[in-house]
């Protein structure tokens, strides 16, 4: 499970893509075709040179019944002739006889630069169908180029007369759509041209052509006389669709076409049907003429051979980039970067250099990769997230809880860091307990309470929440986000907590139930701070002396009579913020050297000012080992301080007492050793 949450997972999507593109199903082959479409149709162009004459229903109202009799064309082809057309090119074939038997005129203009169709079909004919002769040029081309059982032949006689006969096919893709048009075709093992190179034969009065192959397959044919023509490995040659012509009605008086070739073919409906292309449906003479206008323009778009080797390899390398960039800082932009220049490559080599590669297959494999990546990666942190907002929720405030969401390295990695702990205690709870006999979850229910009114203050510094412990609690500030000011804040929310226990008991009392006190307990020092425990069970936890320190702090706040004590390292750092009095220098038990304790007193009157001064004083006489004299202060003081400190005087009078009996060395320190936690 921890593999596949892993971006290295991906690595296993990327050569399953990479076997995908392998394959190249029919899904990946229509994104491929539609791509070269959006590079190779763009604005239309005239191209002035080509003319297409219809036979449509209008030619249909004037010369009845198709097919028509043959002296119908060959009239329309005596007018185009005296309009000064080029070759004539008949999209259509002429299989069997004119059932009028007037077919004098047509055969006599056949001769005078017209050329006509031949179709490939697939069930073999008896019949034989005229070809000029192809010249191969390396591998033999017959298992590259398309290939028929039969073919549907004109009359003899047409074909001997013609000036020129073609094999007029349109393959479509494997979307149906029509793109390429083959050069040379193949039936019954014999080779033979398209009406395109007819036509060409006829322009330049050759009579053989070239066809040259290499291991991949047909890399060219040439006509002598004109430019060589590149195709793909099949013999075809791509057709660009954005030539326009000049169109007219069979029926129409044609203008001066200035030698233009001419193509006719059938639109009306029932008759003949358009084929889809990159622009729309169209019908085959019109194809035909974009055809021989793609090749006399020299529109020599081509695929090399490598491409599809090229669009593994580039899909494989994509992959793995992602993958490895996937753990280098900004790795994602550079993902991205890699993801555009694979799209931008087909466009820039196709406008540059008239090649086909499709790399943008490779760079939608590499966006599926790439949102597998990123996609496991946010889905970590979004469950990295969750965890601790779950784990934090309840124990932070939401501004702790967004900020530990935003970086998660601030719980995962373990710091050493000054912090300000603060340890909480309740008192009271036994009477509170008894008040509820067998009430478990009444008692239960206050309690949560309790720990609710205590928690409040805490999360509203932005402090954390480290435990519950029973009715105590431990929470520090400065960590995990950072607190400059952390032993005032420490300060300011334990007297809040103190002041939140006071509302607590009003709600307590009102209910007939006795209220309950708190102690607490701060500290600031060093801890080793971060998630703590079994693979199994952790938590957010600190540890260090300065723990152990305020806990013990905590657990004199009743044998001292004060609510709130507060080590000696924690009022260095804000002196000037409270009303602080020294309460002992003490070496909790464990330690061996002491540490200054001081309570810290709210609502603040002018006069404890001098109060304080004769408190200090207190504690000279008390270390001057002049005992009794430290009991007499204690005894005025007793008043003091509105009273908050009456148990504590009690406590010094105790001890002042207990003192007197021992024998103290001169050098003492004042210093009291405690025997228990």
């Amino acid at each position: 499970m921890k593999i596949i949450l892993s971006p290295l997972f991906a690595i296993i999507t990327t050569f399953l893509l990479t076997y995908i593109v392998l394959l190249n199903p029919t899904l990946l082959q229509n994104i491929e075709l539609k791509f070269f479409d959006q590079l190779i149709v763009q604005e239309t162009q005239k191209e002035e040179s080509v003319v297409v004459v219809n036979i449509s229903e209008k030619s249909l109202d004037v010369h009845g019944q198709y097919p028509f009799p043959r002296d119908v064309y060959g009239d329309l082809i005596k007018r185009l002739r005296e309009s000064n057309a080029g070759v004539i090119v008949f999209n259509m074939s002429f299989p069997e006889e004119d059932r009028t038997g007037n077919d004098e005129m047509f055969k006599f203009f056949l001769q005078q630069g017209v050329v006509i169709s031949h179709f490939p079909s697939e069930k073999t004919q008896e019949r034989t169908a005229y070809s000029t002769g192809i010249v191969e040029v390396g591998e033999r081309a017959l298992p590259y180029v398309p290939t028929y059982n039969g073919i549907v032949a004109n009359i003899e006689e047409y074909e001997r007369l013609a000036s020129g006969v073609g094999i007029a096919n349109t393959i479509p893709e494997i979307d149906g759509v029509v793109r390429r048009l083959p050069m040379i075709s193949a039936v019954d093992e014999n080779l033979y041209p398209s009406i395109i190179l007819e036509i060409l034969k006829v322009y330049t009065q050759s009579n053989t052509y070239q066809i040259k192959t290499n291991e991949f397959g047909v890399e060219a044919v040439r006509v002598r006389g004109f430019p060589t023509i590149n195709t793909d490995e099949n013999g075809r040659i791509w057709i660009n669709p954005n030539f326009t012509f000049d169109r007219y009605e069979m029926t129409d008086e044609f203008p001066d076409l200035g030698g233009a070739t001419v193509f006719v073919g059938v639109t009306a409906e029932g008759i003949s049907n358009p084929v889809p292309t990159p622009r729309g449906s169209e019908y085959g003479h019109e194809i035909t003429a974009k055809s021989f206008a793609s090749v006399t323009n020299q529109y020599n778009i081509s695929q090399p051979s490598d491409t599809f080797f090229i669009k593994i390899i580039a899909t494989l390398v994509l992959g793995i980039f992602i993958v490895v960039a996937s753990y280098i800082r900004f790795g994602w932009l550079a993902s991205l970067v890699l993801i555009g220049v694979t799209i931008y490559a087909p466009f820039y080599i196709f406008f540059e250099y008239a090649m086909l590669y499709n790399t943008f297959i490779s760079a939608l494999m590499g966006v599926i990769i790439f949102a597998h990546v990123y996609g496991v990666k946010y889905g970590q942190e979004f469950f990295e997230k969750q965890k601790i907002k779950k784990q934090f929720a309840g124990y932070a405030s939401p501004t702790v809880v967004k900020l530990l969401q935003e970086n998660p390295a601030l719980v995962k990695e373990g710091i050493k860091k000054e912090v300000s702990i603060v340890f909480s205690d309740l008192r009271g709870f036994t009477p509170l307990g008894e008040s509820f006999g067998d009430d478990v979850k009444g008692l239960t229910e206050v309690m949560n309470e309790y720990m609710d009114a205590i928690t409040e203050p805490v999360l509203d510094a932005d402090g954390i929440i480290i435990k519950y412990i029973g009715d105590a609690s431990m929470h520090i500030h400065n960590a995990p986000i950072d607190d400059p000011h952390h032993p005032k804040t420490a300060v300011q929310t334990g007297l809040d907590m103190l002041k939140a226990v006071e509302k607590f008991n009003e709600k307590l009392t009102a209910k007939g139930r006795p209220p309950v006190g708190m102690g607490a307990g701060i500290n600031t020092g060093l801890g080793y701070i971060g998630e703590m425990g079994s693979t199994k069970r952790h938590s957010y936890d600190v540890l260090g002396d300065s723990v152990s320190t305020a806990a013990r702090i905590e657990s004199k706040c009743n044998e001292y009579g004060c609510l709130l004590l507060v080590g000696a390292n924690t009022v260095e750092r804000c002196e000037d913020d409270f009303f602080f009095l020294k309460i002992d220098d003490l070496a909790v038990k464990g330690k061996g050297v002491g540490i200054g304790i001081y309570t810290v007193l709210d609502d603040v009157k002018p006069v404890w000012k001098q109060s304080k001064k004769r408190h200090d004083y207190m504690h000279h006489l008390y270390k001057e080992q002049k005992f009794q004299e430290a009991i007499e202060v204690c005894e005025l003081l007793k008043t003091h301080f509105d009273g908050k400190m009456e148990k504590y005087y009690e406590m010094w009078i105790e001890r002042c007492e207990y003192m007197k009996t021992q024998d103290l060395p001169e050098d003492w320190n004042g210093v009291f050793i405690a025997t228990t936690k």
